[in-house]
């Protein structure tokens, strides 16, 4: 190892075992019991929170932007204009577990949140060694727990509860609730035979996509289990790889795709031609603007994602202004204005 690479590895674990002495001795605190059911001491008043994944990132955004104390990754330019300004000069902080991305912990310790927001897909902890390594940081720290879509508006309220901000967390909480409650009742009225088959194209070549069990492709089990590719997962990240032969037998009547750069082109291809979506016009690109609508990461985003994939595959059945709902949706999550014109671009034909 060279000499350069042992003063980083020094300096890095040095920061680390200096970080609880920095972060330790909150004044006042209260007990909570977290979605995990943990019992926890958190700080009376919490001024920063740090969520180390993109789930709990994105959550805070939409309940406080203003306690956000970093992020996770760097925001793309021509999405600042939708986010609060707060947050735009906040450090990148990474994140502490997965998708092998590491924390920066030097600029962790300058941030000094009160507490970590952890995220759990299932009511129970992390790893014993994830759990040992947030102990040595340190600093309180409580899990919002999401098995599925269905656990958001409890998330809206634990984080209420947690941050002191109940007023607001229940206005989001009963907006997701509304929007489940009427996609599932939607649903339930539409015969299996009148639901279209639906591929997911991830990729620039499309040819990527998720088993139908995967968490990347939850609306569409939730809009009536319509993904064509059915499998079991081979892994969280998902990104399955499948050949346009296999699209073609399953030539479904809807195309979801996440990638603009296969957008354009999907629709001048004459092998993609061939697919029943393509000859009818029934290719859609996700909306992403300032976090993605579907997936990528599926985040509290989809709330409104659900309804725009609602309104693309029954668009009688569940007929609704997709603009003016983004829009009251950007308004009410996000704290921003948009325009008809510019929702309407982002929203897509």
């Amino acid at each position: 190892m060279s000499t350069m690479k042992k003063k980083s590895l020094a300096a890095s674990i040095f920061l680390f075992l200096a970080l609880p002495m920095a972060c330790s001795g909150v004044a006042g605190a209260k007990e909570i019991v977290d979605m995990a059911g943990r019992n926890v001491s958190v700080p009376d008043t919490i001024k920063k929170v740090y969520a180390p994944s993109p789930y709990g990132t994105y959550i805070m955004y939409a309940v406080d932007p203003g306690l956000m104390a970093g992020l996770i990754f760097p925001l793309k330019e021509e999405d600042k204009k939708y986010l609060d300004r707060r947050v735009q000069g906040l450090p990148v902080i990474g994140s502490l577990f997965g998708q092998g991305q590491t924390a920066n912990i030097e600029t962790l310790l300058k941030a000094k949140p009160d507490i970590l927001l952890m995220w759990s897909d299932r009511k129970s902890p992390n790893s014993p060694r994830s759990e040992e390594t947030l102990k040595k940081l340190n600093i309180p720290y409580a899990y919002a727990v999401a098995e599925s879509l269905s656990d958001y508006p409890d998330i809206f309220l634990f984080l209420g509860r947690l941050l002191n901000r109940e007023e607001r967390a229940k206005k989001l909480s009963n907006y997701s609730r509304k929007v489940l409650a009427g996609v599932d009742a939607a649903v339930k009225r539409i015969p299996e035979a009148k639901r279209p088959k639906v591929y997911y194209a991830e990729g620039p070549d499309g040819l990527k996509t998720e088993c139908d069990d995967s968490i990347h492709v939850e609306l569409l089990k939730r809009a009536g289990d319509t993904d064509v590719h059915r499998c079991h997962t081979s892994s969280h990240k998902g990104m399955e790889h499948i050949s346009l032969e296999q699209v073609m037998l399953y030539d479904p009547d809807v195309i979801l795709v996440q990638e603009r750069l296969f957008f354009d082109k999907v629709f001048k291809d004459p092998a993609w031609k061939r697919i029943k979506a393509v000859r009818q016009g029934r290719v859609y690109l996700i909306p992403r603007t300032p976090f993605n609508w579907f997936d990528r990461p599926p985040s509290f985003m989809r709330i409104l994602g659900l309804q725009w994939l609602m309104s693309r595959l029954y668009p009688k059945e569940y007929p609704v202004d997709m603009v003016k709902e983004a829009r009251n949706f950007y308004r009410l999550f996000l704290g921003v204005e948009v325009s008809d014109r510019e929702m309407r671009r982002i929203v897509g034909r």
